[in-house]
């Protein structure tokens, strides 16, 4: 049973046991997917209700995708499934980490990560970004 984000006090959502996800206005909560082990984030995603839901009920994460606007499960056509060991929840219920397990890379460019690049503060946009080694 899925419970309405705003039917529950402040004081529930913050310290209580109710899961009851508050979705923005376009239906979206940001959902952030760390390795399991490493803790290294692999990839900042967005999800609504039934991505949540089939990410709960198969174990693997699913995604919805603002740009394609259709619901995807990350690994259909890689076979780089990320498969759910925990997920943990924020203080407004509006944003979940997942810890999973991946099985190949993570990102459509074949890094491990999508985040496999650091941006330099200080430089010129034009030469802003550098590899990361792992």
């Amino acid at each position: 049973m899925t419970v309405n984000a705003n039917s529950i006090s402040k004081v529930e959502r913050e310290s209580g046991s109710v899961f009851a996800p508050k979705f923005d206005s376009g239906g979206l909560l940001t959902a952030v997917v760390v390795d399991a082990e490493s803790n290294e984030v692999l990839v900042v995603a967005f999800m609504n209700a039934e991505a949540l839901a089939k990410t709960r009920e198969s174990g693997r994460v699913h995604f919805w995708s603002r740009s394609r606007g259709e619901l995807w499960l990350k690994g259909e056509t890689s076979g780089n499934y990320l498969n759910v060991e925990e997920i943990l929840v924020d203080c407004d219920q509006d944003a979940l980490v997942i810890r999973a397990k991946a099985d190949g890379p993570t990102c459509h460019t074949g890094a491990r990560s999508c985040f496999y690049r650091r941006l330099d503060p200080e430089a010129d946009d034009e030469r802003a970004l550098s590899p990361i080694s792992r």
